[in-house]
């Protein structure tokens, strides 16, 4: 199978890259970072998909910072929903099989415990600008969608892993932690650890996208998800006991966002149904893997 990745230079495109060719698929990795055309490059794209005239396509590629979008929501907009218009345009002119494009949980909203967890029935009501962009981007791969063209979408809840960068909140934590515990200080500050999130390992998420791709219905998204919502509080406590450190926890306002989901807990059944995808790594592994690539992360840094 011949896979083409956007946003192969990311965490999850890593990932991904490595996962294909072990399954023993020839990957073609873009990237913007690597010298890949500009996703609001129409033209650029399609010289892409042309040249290289991939079966499948993985479309990762987008602005995903939540906290970003407040910031310059214009650009992830066209980022996200303008960008992927141009490469599945692209796709249908060089008659790509097929495509999954990731999209996330954000699109959901807010959520009302007696509804969790959630399904792919549940209605979205994006709440900030990131999500508005990937629920337009929904749109678009819905009606771009045909016998010709089969375009899935991954809606992934929270994931992490090694290698993960300090702008999500594992890895964000992960390295304050460490700092700090080189340092000698006794507290670090941190955001809303009230929030209620559904983990999953990178490492089952890209094994839950080529799944999609290769075994997926045309025009239908998925879940990925563990099935099981932690607290960010509980989360960090994870982090410190593996770390052996005592640490004070200090609340900063400022490190809230703008509008943020109480709770984002998935369903995976319908995955589970039409791939036999279930997530295999146990979180604590995730843990001791994500801190361990934090570590190495930093001395690289020194």
């Amino acid at each position: 199978m011949k896979a083409l990745i956007t946003g192969s230079g990311g965490f999850v495109g890593q990932h991904l890259a490595e996962h294909l060719s072990d399954q023993g698929d020839q990957v073609i990795c873009s990237d913007l970072s690597l010298g890949g055309p500009d996703l609001l490059d129409p033209a650029g794209m399609a010289d892409l998909i042309s040249e290289i005239q991939p079966e499948f396509v993985y479309h990762l590629a987008g602005q995903a910072d939540v906290k970003a979008s407040w910031e310059d929501p214009l650009k992830t907009f066209r980022v996200n929903a303008e960008g992927t218009l141009n490469l599945l345009r692209a796709c249908q002119i060089s008659s790509v099989k097929k495509v999954l494009c990731v999209s996330s949980a954000e699109v959901y909203g807010s959520v009302k415990e007696s509804e969790l967890p959630i399904t792919e029935e549940h209605a979205i009501t994006p709440l900030n600008p990131y999500a508005t962009s990937k629920a337009a981007a929904e749109l678009l791969c819905q009606q771009m969608n045909s016998r010709n063209l089969e375009i899935m979408m991954a809606r992934s809840f929270n994931h992490f892993g090694p290698g993960q960068k300090e702008n999500y909140v594992v890895a964000a934590l992960a390295k304050r932690m460490l700092l700090a515990r080189q340092i000698g200080h006794s507290e670090i500050t941190v955001g809303n650890l009230a929030a209620i999130r559904d983990f999953t390992d990178v490492r089952d998420v890209v094994r839950a996208y080529r799944l999609i791709l290769t075994k997926g219905e045309g025009g239908n998204v998925y879940n990925v998800c563990s099935g099981t919502g932690r607290k960010i509080l509980d989360l960090a406590t994870a982090l410190l006991s593996r770390i052996d450190f005592e640490l004070e926890l200090k609340i900063d306002p400022k490190l809230h966002r703008p509008s943020d989901t109480p709770v984002l807990v998935g369903d995976y059944s319908k995955l589970h149904k039409q791939t036999s995808w279930e997530p295999h790594i146990e979180f604590e592994q995730t843990i001791e893997d994500t801190i361990k690539s934090t570590k190495a992360l930093i001395t690289e840094e020194r």
